[in-house]
């Protein structure tokens, strides 16, 4: 049984990227895998970076603070690292960057001859306000996937990573009768993200 460490980074339960992130879980448990959600917001994660867990370069066995030892317990245990947020700024929210600042730390994310979490999958699922030909133009998608991909993932000795937008998630300008039309194809789109990462379901995800 496949087990999916599955992170959401928005405030509000009924934003896009909550019910992308909730069919993803019907889909990945309807698939047979377990799956532990870490909704950052929800659960009060705190992303600003204190002593207690800033490395130490002389001592990668540091003992960081609780609340972090927990969530690389949980990264730990998952084959599958999954995250689902809104792109804010061109870049992920500040409590995924205070996230990766906190646990993926030196000693346990890298700092290591063997990596520990080498042989782990990671997609990081971005909603984008934005067209695929304004990423494309601006090149502001590429900075996103250097960032994540090759600056987290890569970094941290996973192979298998990837970072996928899904666009056209900015609904203020469209007329209130068409959007959720809109949400579908938000919705169709992240099931062919997640067919093509290699996530199948056994049975259909409800819309």
């Amino acid at each position: 049984m496949s087990r999916t460490l599955l992170v959401l980074a928005h405030p509000r339960g009924d934003s896009l990227s909550a019910q992308v992130a909730a069919r993803t879980r019907r889909r990945l448990e309807a698939a047979g895998g377990s799956v532990d959600l870490l909704d950052l917001y929800a659960e009060g994660f705190d992303p600003r970076l204190t002593p207690v867990d800033e490395p130490d370069w002389q001592d990668r066995e540091k003992r960081y603070s609780p609340e972090v030892h927990e969530h690389m317990r949980r990264i730990e245990a998952a084959d599958t690292v999954l995250v689902v947020f809104p792109v804010w700024w061109f870049a992920p929210p500040a409590i995924v960057k205070g996230w990766i600042d906190r646990v993926w730390n030196y000693g346990f994310a890298y700092g290591r001859s063997k990596p520990r979490l080498a042989g782990k999958r990671m997609l990081w699922l971005a909603l984008a306000g934005h067209s695929a030909e304004y990423y494309e133009r601006t090149r502001l998608g590429e900075a996103l996937e250097l960032q994540l991909g090759l600056g987290v993932s890569e970094f941290c000795g996973i192979g298998e990573a990837a970072v996928r937008l899904l666009y056209g998630t900015e609904f203020s300008g469209i007329p209130e009768e068409l959007r959720d039309a809109r949400a579908r194809e938000v919705f169709a789109e992240a099931d062919r993200v997640l067919t093509a990462f290699g996530v199948e379901a056994e049975a259909a995800v409800p819309a």
